[in-house]
């Protein structure tokens, strides 16, 4: 039986029509080459290489335990990969010095499972604090691109709301607020549909959508939730905890109707949508 859950609203584009905006002739987004990442000087990934393309909506899925969040963490620098390479748009960043790091982040966006937003601190005062700290705006001119980011999202007139006066989905919009503040070229979420009802969930698909097609963003997301797989990534890699790494790759709708491995037909086409 196929449980592929259905396209969802008209305002969500099925995968297979989405479209990745990578260019010939340009590289890729993301580039990772055989590496190996874990904790303590054990393997949880071994040899995974992969690609992302420039403005593509790319998941990393796959079972709990599986290296989904240590390979996020490699890709984004709070870990370092113990063998192996990650570049961003054809530059080296595992082996890059630190001026260089340091360029290459403020160029990503990462949205947290919690939103992790500061609960002193206005949902303005949030989405400011990467302006504050890597541009010379003035006070006014930050105010106002937080405000238009907020608005972005749907938030406008929740400017000066805290983060404890507004609802889970909100506190997510509010996130990817702060993650679009200096308009980076990646966008990271970190199992952005976590904790949130379905009616939500959607609403934040049709939003990922959207920063993509008003940006040409590129978004990676590791997630598990099948409602936001069908209806928005392009394509996914599955990883797998016994594997080591990667033992599926393309656009989801395809390797659950034609993969071979029952590993990646069981979790594509379980019932109830969760890892």
């Amino acid at each position: 039986m196929n449980n592929q859950p259905s396209n969802g609203s008209a305002g969500l584009r099925p995968a297979s029509e989405a479209k990745a905006t990578g260019t010939p002739g340009f590289p890729p987004a993301i580039e990772v080459e055989n590496l190996r990442g874990g904790y303590d000087g054990e393997a949880v990934l071994d040899k995974v290489s992969f690609s992302v393309a420039q403005g593509e909506v790319f998941f990393i899925i796959g079972g709990s335990g599986c290296g989904k969040s240590t390979l996020l963490r490699n890709l984004v620098g709070l870990n370092e990969p113990m063998v192996g390479t990650v570049k961003f748009f054809g530059q080296p960043f595992t082996h890059a010095d630190l001026a260089g790091r340091r360029a290459r982040l403020k160029t990503f966006g990462m949205l947290f499972q919690g939103g992790a937003l500061w609960s002193s601190l206005t949902l303005r005062q949030n989405v400011s604090l990467p302006l504050e700290e890597h541009t010379p705006l003035s006070r006014r001119d930050i105010d106002e691109i937080a405000t238009l980011k907020l608005a972005q999202v749907g938030l406008g007139g929740f400017e000066d709301y805290f983060p404890a006066e507004i609802s889970g989905g909100m506190k997510k919009r509010a996130g990817l607020a702060r993650a679009l503040a200096l308009d980076p070229e990646i966008v990271f979420f970190d199992e952005p549909s976590a904790g949130l009802d379905p009616v939500t969930s959607r609403k934040l698909d049709e939003l990922v959508l959207q920063v993509r097609e008003m940006f040409g963003t590129t978004i990676v997301v590791v997630s598990h939730e099948l409602d936001s797989i069908y209806s928005i990534a392009d394509r996914v890699i599955m990883l797998d905890r016994a594997e080591q790494g990667i033992i599926a790759e393309g656009r989801p709708r395809d390797l659950a109707a034609h993969s071979q491995d029952p590993r990646v037909t069981e979790f594509l086409r379980r019932v109830d949508g969760k890892g």
